[in-house]
């Protein structure tokens, strides 16, 4: 893997781990509305624009990085994102990682690795 296909790879796990904490973040910030007035409080907070940028970006980082791999490499390491949202979700939000949780982590980061290697 060259020097700029594993950084496009690496912004791109990063970027859309802020995106998916940030989203959270804005879904967490208890509002005292309903319906559609909840959704335009929402536009007002800043973690929704925070995630909203991050999967613009994260979208421009994907197309570069699979015009860089085969898509069936691109999509196998891509799903370390998976890894990287739930490890730093348990570090920010206090989630619980489940036995079950963990299993599921070391075996998406086995594949990431066996195909990395190739």
């Amino acid at each position: 893997m060259s020097q700029l296909t594993l950084l496009l790879w690496v912004l791109n796990v990063l970027v859309d781990t802020v995106g998916q904490l940030a989203f959270k973040a804005a879904a967490l910030s208890g509002t005292p509305y309903s319906g559609m007035a909840h959704w335009r409080h929402m536009l007002t907070h800043k973690w929704i624009w925070v995630g909203i940028f991050s999967y613009v970006f994260e979208f421009l980082l994907w197309l570069a990085f699979l015009s860089l791999v085969p898509l069936s490499v691109g999509v196998m390491l891509g799903s370390i994102n998976i890894v990287a949202i739930m490890v730093v979700g348990r570090i920010w939000f206090k989630e619980s990682l489940s036995k079950w949780r963990l299993i599921g982590i070391l075996l998406i980061a086995c594949g990431v690795l066996v195909v990395g290697i190739e």
